[in-house]
């Protein structure tokens, strides 16, 4: 009978690996982390678009989105207490694949679409009045990303608990307002006419799939995170159970209280809910909560880009410039003023609305990625334990995400093709400016070391 493992073998933190970003995110604040990036604007917005496509039962949508969605998160739980280290999707491409190219356009489409996510979710809020969200209101996240792991996520903590209250209560509204004569909880049961319910289904969980794809956010700090591979498989899916229950319920009680055309006609069908029966409250409540939401996913995003710079510098992928940290804070301060000036330049380069369509599109493309990359790592053994997904999640994983991405139009396939054609840009100016990591003993690896004490 074999003797368990030490504690050095059963965590590789436990067992001082060394790095050079603080391990101050606990359980608590990384299940916020990871509830908030789910809980964003996107339900507020959705629940209506959703509608239109499979009737009355929006929750059906909502429910086959949360089951494709754990499917991928198995994969990224195993994978990341595999491996604990910054950069996500893109350290998993490299590790499988080892091919640098193919690795760092991951990477680019992971950070392109957690950039344009933020600022599609802004358009959608602010209208005419986005830059002055990006110019002013995104410098401030840099400034708390800057600040440190730590500051962000309890500013993520907060922001999250004003999501959570708000989606809560609508829930509470929505329940009184059930006892009233408009309203019909029978319409959860309802399909739209004209169309198989399967398929109706199935558009609408492509819809709501959106609302889904923030946990793999939460992946790119596991470097910041205590204990990562005994700590991350059962906060991914606690957070993940969560937000799936918390939309079920939204939708639960959206359709029984407001009709499913007037819910598809409106750019804010929770509003209108939230007006609803004995409890309805002033609509300026719900949009200072939406704000709050879009705030939230700004700075989660932000920090998942700047995180993934940096790992790929630390892996050797892209200079290791972008490893540098800020002395004192330990937060990788090159990777944060890149990607919010990256950031800055996307957003003003085309119209948000068409960025907004290849979100979903590019992170499918990197999903199906890592679930392939799961099966083929799974011939490289570590010295510590980990979560080992069933080996039909990810293959189903793959598969749907492959069917996702296929039923799209072309003009979505072009906008994401030019986005990915920008990454083939700075790929080729990385290796023209040199092509060292942090950790190859040039004079940014001396810096580093340097501040890191």
């Amino acid at each position: 009978m074999s003797s368990p493992p030490a504690a050095d073998e059963r965590d590789p933190a436990a067992a001082g690996d060394r790095t050079k970003l603080a391990r101050r995110v606990g359980p608590a604040m990384l299940l916020f982390f990871i509830v908030g990036d789910m809980l964003g604007g996107g339900i507020y917005t959705l629940v209506g678009k959703v509608g239109a496509e499979v009737g009355g039962a929006i929750w059906t949508s909502f429910a086959t989105a949360f089951a494709l969605a754990a499917l991928t998160a198995c994969s990224y739980a195993e994978l990341v207490s595999k491996y604990p280290r910054a950069a996500g999707a893109a350290l998993y491409t490299n590790k499988a694949f080892d091919r640098p190219f193919f690795t760092f356009m991951v990477a680019f489409a992971v950070m392109a679409s957690g950039i344009t996510s933020a600022s599609t979710l802004a358009r959608g809020f602010a209208g005419d009045a986005l830059g002055e969200f990006l110019d002013v209101r995104l410098i401030v996240v840099a400034s708390v990303n800057a600040r440190g792991i730590a500051e962000s996520v309890r500013v993520n903590a907060l922001l999250t608990i004003a999501e959570v209250g708000g989606l809560v209560l609508i829930v509470a509204i929505g329940v009184a307002a059930l006892g009233e004569g408009g309203a019909d909880f029978g319409r959860n049961l309802e399909f739209k006419e004209g169309v198989a319910p399967l398929f109706a289904i199935l558009s609408g969980a492509g819809l709501a799939f959106y609302a889904l794809i923030g946990f793999e956010d939460s992946v790119n700090i596991a470097e910041e995170v205590r204990e990562p591979s005994r700590t991350y498989p059962r906060v991914l899916f606690g957070g993940l159970a969560i937000a799936g229950t918390i939309y079920l319920l939204v939708t639960l009680v959206a359709s029984g209280v407001v009709p499913t055309a007037v819910l598809a006609d409106s750019s804010a069908p929770l509003v209108l809910v939230g007006e609803q029966g004995p409890l309805g409250i002033d609509p300026k409540v719900f949009a200072a909560i939406t704000l709050a939401a879009l705030a939230n996913g700004a700075l989660i995003n932000m920090v998942m880009a700047s995180r993934l710079v940096y790992g790929m510098a630390e892996e050797g992928i892209v200079p290791g410039f972008f490893g540098r940290v800020l002395s004192g804070r330990r937060t990788p301060i090159t990777a944060i003023v890149f990607t919010t000036v990256l950031s800055l330049a996307l957003v003003a380069t085309g119209d948000l609305a068409s960025l907004a369509d290849t979100t979903v599109l590019l992170l499918l493309c990197a999903f199906a990625i890592v679930n392939v990359a799961v099966l083929v790592l799974r011939r490289d053994r570590v010295g510590h334990e980990h979560f080992r997904a069933p080996t039909i999640a990810p293959i189903l994983g793959a598969v749907v995400c492959v069917v996702l991405i296929v039923d799209n139009e072309g003009e979505i396939f072009l906008r994401a093709g030019l986005l990915l054609l920008l990454g083939v840009v700075l790929w080729a100016l990385a290796y023209a400016g040199g092509h060292r990591s942090a950790t190859d003993g040039g004079p940014e690896s001396q810096t580093t070391g340097e501040e890191s004490r």
